[in-house]
């Protein structure tokens, strides 16, 4: 695959922008007929997009968290699922750039810029709870390692160049290794059957004695031994998709009145969208969406602030900014996505319009860390001075 090579943050929001636009119109027959979106990605791998963090000593743009963010806000806007798959693929490059030796970087990043793309099988079903990682990574005597294990939840891998698998080796310690798609005993099952997110192929990974060269095996469990913004990377991402969908669907909510909606006849407006209780909710809505919007921008501020001086302190306050953000996003997509149908009204609930997919997004992206446990911690910073754990999920 040739892809290019985006200069800029500029750029990376242009591109960004062109494509979200593209997307937007097919999303709702993707999730309708389940057709998972292989040509987007590739369009996406093309344009560039994906190499947007690789360090610019190794060719790449190396854009800001909040570029970044925004990426993702404008990809979810269109279709969630799609902005979805990704989210791993840039958690498992941080990885790289945080763990990685310079010969690892050296060739992993030069895939990346070639267009290349980056799965993952990471959480695993039926464990005492999700830091419980049982699949094992096993060393063989000339030095290589196998790999065992089922994997679920594993976004992106089945349209994936590797697959990063997240393991524990003789030690007990945390790894990633990174394994192509078509390596033996590797084996990815599209079975995903969530009511949200349909496209994104979510399903299930199979690890049977996988190989593994040494090279492609990278010590995750020493990203948590120092300050670190693995968790709030990643969650600032989580948090720009939630607010991607609010605002796809209040827009697409917005569209509908103006052009498909009654008046309520006693509110003798000539058309719905001249409806006073009608314009009070969407005023209302739009007051919800534009603070989650600011709070997603002020989140990635404070990560890159803190990835320019990276202490203890920075780290926790970027964290903390993360949840604040992810936490008010999470009401806000579920609020406005049920509210689609509020303001729209009965002809919105018809299944073949598909506006219900926005709800079933944002349902089931808001599921992935649960917001009381961010606002438990945010409570104790506040409170008590607490720093956020370094356990990656904050």
């Amino acid at each position: 695959m040739t892809a290019k090579v985006i200069a800029d943050d500029v750029e990376a929001l242009t591109v960004a922008a062109a494509l979200a636009d593209e997307f937007r119109p097919g999303a709702a027959a993707r999730d309708a007929e389940r057709r998972l979106p292989r040509a987007e990605l590739d369009r996406l791998s093309a344009s560039g997009l994906l190499a947007v963090t690789v360090p610019a000593e190794y060719g790449g743009a190396d854009v800001r968290q909040e570029t970044l963010a925004e990426i993702f806000r404008l990809l979810a806007s269109a279709d969630a699922s799609l902005a979805q798959i990704p989210q791993n693929h840039f958690v498992y490059v941080n990885v790289i750039r945080r763990q990685g030796t310079a010969e690892q970087r050296k060739f992993f990043f030069g895939e990346i810029l070639a267009g290349r793309r980056f799965g993952n099988a990471q959480s695993e079903a039926g464990t005492k709870n999700v830091q419980d990682i049982r699949t094992r990574l096993d060393r063989q005597p000339d030095g290589s390692f196998t790999l065992t294990g089922v994997k679920h939840y594993s976004t992106g891998a089945l349209f994936a160049d590797w697959i990063p698998v997240l393991a524990r080796a003789e030690d007990d310690n945390l790894h990633v290794a990174y394994v192509p798609y078509d390596a033996s005993g590797l084996t990815v099952v599209d079975d995903w059957d969530g009511m949200g997110q349909r496209t994104t192929a979510s399903g299930t990974v199979r690890l049977d004695a996988v190989p593994v060269p040494a090279d492609r095996v990278l010590p995750h469990h020493l990203t948590f031994q120092e300050p670190q913004l693995h968790g709030a990377v990643a969650q600032l991402l989580h948090t720009a998709i939630d607010v991607g969908i609010a605002g796809g669907a209040l827009a697409e909510a917005a569209e509908f009145v103006r052009t498909k909606s009654r008046p309520w006849f006693e509110s003798a407006a000539e058309s719905a969208a001249d409806d006073p209780l009608l314009i009070q909710r969407f005023g209302e809505l739009a007051v919800q969406l534009r603070a989650s919007e600011a709070l997603l921008r002020e989140a990635a501020r404070a990560v890159d602030a803190a990835r320019a001086d990276l202490t203890d302190d920075s780290a926790a306050e970027a964290s903390i900014a993360v949840a604040v953000a992810k936490a008010h996003a999470t009401t806000t997509a579920v609020e406005v996505t049920g509210a689609l149908f509020e303001v729209a009204g009965t002809r919105s609930a018809l299944n073949s319009l598909n506006l219900h997919r926005h709800w079933r997004d944002a349902r089931t992206h808001t599921l992935h860390d649960p917001v009381r446990w961010k606002i438990q911690h945010i409570g104790r910073y506040v409170l008590n001075g607490t720093k956020p754990p370094r356990h990656g999920l904050l």
